[in-house]
């Protein structure tokens, strides 16, 4: 259940209207390191955590809930950004209205077309957003890293949208998303540590079925033979500490070729065979 409050997370204030910073803002709605990807992505995972876990449902669906906050706070820019135009813009519009004149020579014109001079579920490229970036194994311990990785990126784009304005409303916008993204990655790597053993993931499957000539060789794929670099990952003990790194090559072994074709496929070039 959701309920919702007719106000936004954080003050949204756009001073220079920019109709290309808009364009640029889609990608943290609608892009692969955007709030709708976080935001269904705990929500999913949320959604399959089983009830003696229920912290980490809480933590999950209250963390969605807060990115839904986010969209709502970016789809607010995005509008305020398009329904106005820089002043050199008004001056050098002629013919054309000062805010299609910029749509047109730096914006995405489906803002204006499709949407009327709002947000839209989509890229900076103007991509509909996917669901297929969404990670939700139904195991907490891929999630977190997952989650992790999902708010770096993010961080990592907002951080890129901060240095691209020089308008102080977005400017503590983003400031305050890339304060959310800190605190979202400790969470996650908090949560982590909590869970206690967590590598390799799963963690609950038997390492001693694994292959265990392989399972901590770093595999050269170098066609020449190369001597062991040194590196923290080919030699030493293992991050997890179950077993010690080492360094070695690819071991070969059968041909890739088929030696025959399945005749129901009808993958054969004629009604002969070729053999």
């Amino acid at each position: 259940m959701f309920y919702h409050d007719n106000e936004l997370q954080y003050e949204v204030e756009v001073e220079d209207p920019d109709p290309y910073f808009a364009k640029m803002l889609q990608q943290a709605i609608g892009g692969v390191e955007g709030e709708m990807r976080v935001a269904l992505q705990y929500m999913f995972q949320a959604f399959g955590v089983p009830k003696q876990k229920q912290e980490y449902r809480n933590l999950l669906m209250e963390t969605a809930a807060e990115e839904l906050g986010h969209i709502e706070m970016l789809a607010t820019a995005v509008s305020k950004n398009l329904q106005g135009a820089p002043e050199e813009m008004r001056e050098d519009a002629r013919e054309n209205d000062a805010v299609i004149d910029a749509m047109l020579k730096g914006g995405q014109p489906r803002q204006a077309l499709s949407a009327g001079l709002h947000a839209m579920p989509v890229d900076a490229n103007g991509n509909p957003f996917s669901g297929d970036c969404i990670v939700a194994t139904g195991n907490l311990a891929a999630n977190m890293y997952a989650n992790v990785m999902a708010e770096s990126t993010g961080r990592l784009l907002a951080s890129r949208l901060y240095e691209m304005t020089d308008d102080e409303g977005m400017k503590d916008m983003l400031a305050y998303l890339i304060a959310r993204d800190t605190m979202h990655q400790n969470q996650w790597h908090a949560a982590l540590e909590e869970l206690g053993e967590t590598v390799p993931v799963p963690a609950s499957f038997p390492q001693e079925k694994e292959n265990q000539d392989f399972d901590y060789e770093f595999m050269s794929t170098f066609r020449e033979e190369r001597e062991n670099p040194g590196e923290r990952w080919t030699e030493g003990e293992s991050f997890d500490g179950k077993g010690e790194f080492s360094f070695g090559n690819q071991p070969g072994g059968g041909n890739p070729q088929l030696e025959k074709t399945i005749e129901e496929m009808y993958n054969e070039a004629t009604s002969e065979s070729d053999d």
